[in-house]
């Protein structure tokens, strides 16, 4: 078993990297941390699942918008495009699968 604090992971910086918490053959696992106005644009890849620790943004999943925040959970089919941006500093991890 291993016990990551993802408190302690957590951090900003001018340009947007994730943070890999974890990564094996099957999953992986980035933080996303973003300032206002920052936004992830990754392609279409593997189904994964986005959860949002604090903060607030518009998730972009195959072309449609909605608004999350804290506690929100989004599911990403395989294939679909998918982003985020942050419209007030957003921390986040998602799971992606395969």
């Amino acid at each position: 078993m291993e016990l990551i604090d993802v408190n302690e992971k957590v951090g900003f910086a001018p340009e947007f990297t994730p943070r890999i918490l974890r990564i094996t053959q099957g999953y992986k696992v980035p933080l996303i941390c973003l300032e206002p106005g920052q936004e992830t644009t990754p392609p279409p890849s593997g189904p994964g699942v986005f959860y949002v620790i604090s903060g607030r943004g518009v998730m972009t999943v195959g072309g449609e918008e909605r608004e999350v925040g804290p506690g929100n959970m989004v599911f990403v089919e395989k294939g679909e495009s998918r982003g985020i941006k942050a419209t007030e500093r957003l921390t986040a991890f998602a799971v992606h699968i395969g």
